[in-house]
């Protein structure tokens, strides 16, 4: 490296520093404006960075990534990292970019599958399927986000490890935090001290609001909703901010379960959302002897597949049938899905075999501009 030209040694060393992904905002920090000056002399590299703001909780981080990326480079021996804050109009530069890129998720021409997992009543096991499910597909290589729209009964950040974790904000932009590889918003985060929200539907529909159009995801393959139970405020709000939702419907075996969850169901239906399948949570239980016990019955994932498929008119399948696990609950304790923890576990694979049948499903072009023209 030391016969090139110092042009062409800066060229390599920001080469490098383009494969420095930013572990908030997920895109390599050249492209966020981060690197200020690159020089090189002799073999010492020397890298000027801007952090978004001061006091950046993972600086650490973002200059061991450096550090290691530019170990890499040929003919560099020694590397010097200056760390430094952005300027305000740097920063508001950065936060036009990335609005600029976002994949605006109420827009028709978005390429992110909304999927909202719902249920008639709580206590089904709607958040743990949630949290599982974006596991899983993450872990299979997708995009994935998670909106906890279940505001005033938020428990996601507890079930995915985040419990006192906090967004980071850039001026007016929120970033998630991320676990697990999926990226997370909650309203327990902005909360301290597991206080109570108590809020009415003109305040719960505005959060939702500015969870789908002010957080940064970026561009997701998958954001799921985690729903709270019923037909109330919320789904609402997410029938008229998120017109092309698909949900699934979770339930478990009882009959007086499935009416309920038959409800939601019905009430997706009715404006204009599309039912993706039902899955019947806590089917059964293994015994040490071998055989199941199935505490709340049996039939009611098959009878809600059933009832929704008439009302539809097409075929409503019955996706998964989950076991009644205790790996599954002591994942939640832990903040680890049971996917990741105890993948081999009976609702460990039934869990990543449900991911396995959403995945295959492609993002559609159909109807939807490319933003090309014929020559």
């Amino acid at each position: 490296m030391s016969q090139e030209s110092p042009a062409g040694q800066a060229e390599r060393v920001r080469a490098a520093l383009a494969r420095v992904i930013d572990p908030e905002l997920r895109r390599p920090i050249t492209e966020l404006g981060m690197v200020e000056r690159v020089e090189v002399t002799g073999t010492r590299a020397t890298v000027d960075v801007l952090l978004t703001v001061a006091g950046c909780p993972l600086k650490d981080t973002i200059e061991a990534d450096v550090r290691r990326e530019l170990a890499g480079v040929p003919g560099v021996d020694g590397v010097e990292v200056n760390l430094g804050v952005m300027t305000s109009e740097a920063r508001r530069a950065l936060v036009d970019s990335l609005k600029r890129h976002v994949v605006p998720f109420t827009q028709p021409d978005s390429l992110t599958r909304v999927i909202a997992i719902a249920s008639g009543k709580g206590g089904v096991g709607k958040s743990s399927l949630t949290v599982n499910l974006a596991a899983a597909l993450a872990e299979r290589g997708l995009s994935v986000g998670i909106i906890d729209a279940d505001v005033l009964g938020f428990s996601v950040p507890g079930l995915m490890g985040l419990s006192g974790a906090s967004p980071t904000r850039v001026d007016e932009l929120i970033v998630p935090p991320v676990a697990h590889g999926v990226k997370v918003m909650s309203i327990g985060m902005f909360l301290a001290d597991n206080a109570p929200v108590m809020w009415r539907g003109p305040m719960l529909h505005r959060a939702l609001e500015q969870f789908v159009s002010e957080v940064h995801f970026g561009d997701l393959d998958v954001l799921l909703l985690d729903l709270p139970p019923g037909t109330g405020d919320v789904a609402i709000s997410v029938s008229q901010l998120l017109p092309g939702t698909q949900q699934i419907v979770v339930t478990t075996p009882q009959h007086a379960a499935a009416e309920v969850a038959e409800r939601a169901g019905s009430m997706a239906l009715s404006t204009g959302q599309s039912v993706l399948g039902v899955v019947e949570n806590m089917s059964w239980m293994d015994l040490p002897d071998g055989s199941r016990l199935t505490p709340f019955g049996e039939g009611g994932g098959r009878e809600v597949a059933s009832r929704l498929s008439a009302a539809a008119g097409t075929e409503v399948p019955l996706l998964a049938r989950l076991p009644l696990d205790p790996s599954l609950r002591e994942g939640g304790d832990d903040g680890v899905p049971v996917v990741l923890g105890a993948p081999d576990s009976p609702a460990g694979l039934a869990l990543r075999e449900l991911a396995g049948r959403i995945a295959v499903q492609p993002r559609g072009l159909a109807g939807r501009s490319l933003g090309i023209s014929p020559r």
